[in-house]
């Protein structure tokens, strides 16, 4: 979607005749005709549910350009940028009465956040390289544009897409894009509103359609290729396979930066094709995550030691203890607001010297369950450990204990609750 035309999408010409695009018209969206009614919200859900042809351009079009283009051109939705630090193109048409006259007249909207992209990309504001700062950020980014859809009067139910520019993915470049955008998408729920991510199809689609069936990360909602390959559909090649974001929730950009006339208004364009649909948001999703520093959320005896060694600690230290024959367990104490399932994840550091057998005891309605990870591999990233039924009510729900036959530190760094 970036385009760099003197900073800022070239501007709107009015010209003499007709000039079709090159692609098949034949998908014509229908004809509507002008708002003659203007409120401050708009007429459900956006892009709600929708197929056919769309575009996206820099500025939001003036209302005469868009009336035009609806009454000539085949295209029924447009992209919008709502929010971001990164958008390069003021918006003066963009209003709470320009969303409302669009949408009255028919047109579908794609509100498009602009903001953190990629640490290993060349954009700027980046998304910080560390998971969990980025997870943070994405959940900042959410609440940013929610509250600039709300403002535009672009309601709950509605898709704000997350547009991160085409970077050159590496494993942990993918891994703080992809914390990132589960931060994004979890937050958009609490707020009511569904999450889509626009990207290249060579980095971020695919990142995302790899770790599709990843339970470190969350789902988005829906996907926006950017693939130019001249194809009005929503196929994604091979960045993605067909039964990955399969149910109506794909947007396919199939070709950029082309010049298009319609009733003598010319625009500088994206082209894309849309299959979309309105889905429920899934239920505000509960999730605590407490940390060896919370304050009243950890208790651990002296015999525990502080340590800040490894870069991939959660936060600024974590605690560490000898193996010893006898219970005594660091506790971590959260408050479970209803008696269900809850997925336990933790986060360790991963060393050599640290114990291959580190007992977790998760309390849960039937006892207490203890579950063995090895804290030599895959530290400094959630790891699931299970999903258990936990009772409501406020008490130690996780902990880390030193009884084991395993050899090394044992390490407790932080624990993550997410009802499910």
């Amino acid at each position: 979607m970036t385009r760099t035309v003197a900073g800022c999408l070239v501007g709107l010409t009015v010209a003499a005749g007709l000039v079709a695009p090159t692609v098949p018209v034949a998908a014509a969206a229908t004809i509507a005709q002008a708002p003659t009614a203007v409120t401050l919200s708009a007429a459900g859900p956006q892009p709600g549910t929708f197929t056919g042809r769309g575009f996206d351009t820099c500025t939001a079009p003036s209302q005469a350009a868009m009336d035009t283009w609806r009454a000539s051109s085949p295209y029924g939705a447009i992209g919008i940028y709502i929010s971001g630090d990164s958008r390069s193109c003021a918006q003066p048409n963009l209003t709470a009465t320009w969303v409302a006259n669009q949408t009255s007249n028919g047109w579908r909207l794609l509100p498009i956040e602009l903001g953190y992209q990629a640490p290993c990309g060349t954009r700027a504001p980046k998304m910080s390289a560390d998971p969990r700062t980025a997870r943070s950020q994405g959940v900042a980014a959410a609440n940013s544009a929610a509250t600039a859809a709300q403002a535009l009067g672009i309601g709950s139910t509605s898709t704000i897409y997350n547009d991160i520019e085409q970077y050159p993915s590496n494993t942990s470049c993918r891994a703080a894009v992809l914390s990132f955008l589960s931060g994004w998408t979890e937050q958009l729920h609490v707020r009511g509103y569904l999450a889509g991510m626009y990207s290249s199809g060579t980095s971020g689609i695919k990142d995302v359609c790899d770790a599709y069936d990843n339970p470190n990360y969350t789902r988005l909602d829906q996907i926006w290729i950017a693939w130019w390959n001249g194809v009005a559909d929503t196929d994604a090649g091979s960045y993605c396979a067909d039964d990955h974001y399969a149910n109506h929730q794909r947007l396919h950009q199939y070709a950029g930066n082309v010049t298009e006339t319609w009733g003598g208004v010319t625009m500088t364009i994206d082209r894309n094709y849309l299959d979309v649909t309105v889905t429920p948001t899934p239920p505000q999703q509960w999730t605590a995550t407490i940390d060896n520093s919370s304050s009243g959320g950890f208790t651990a005896s002296s015999d525990w030691g502080t340590s800040a060694y490894s870069a991939q600690r959660f936060g600024t230290d974590y605690r560490f203890a000898t193996p010893v024959t006898s219970s005594d367990v660091a506790w971590y104490r959260s408050t479970i607001p209803t008696t269900g399932s809850y997925e336990i994840s933790v986060w360790y550091p991963a060393d050599a010297g640290y114990n291959n057998q580190t007992p977790y005891v998760v309390a849960t309605t039937t006892g207490s369950k203890t579950i063995s990870v090895n804290q030599r591999i895959n530290g400094g990233r959630w790891a699931s450990i299970g999903v258990f039924t936990l009772a409501a009510g406020t008490g130690n729900r996780v902990g880390v204990s030193r009884w084991t036959s395993g050899t090394g530190f044992v390490v407790a760094d932080a624990v993550r609750i997410t009802r499910v």
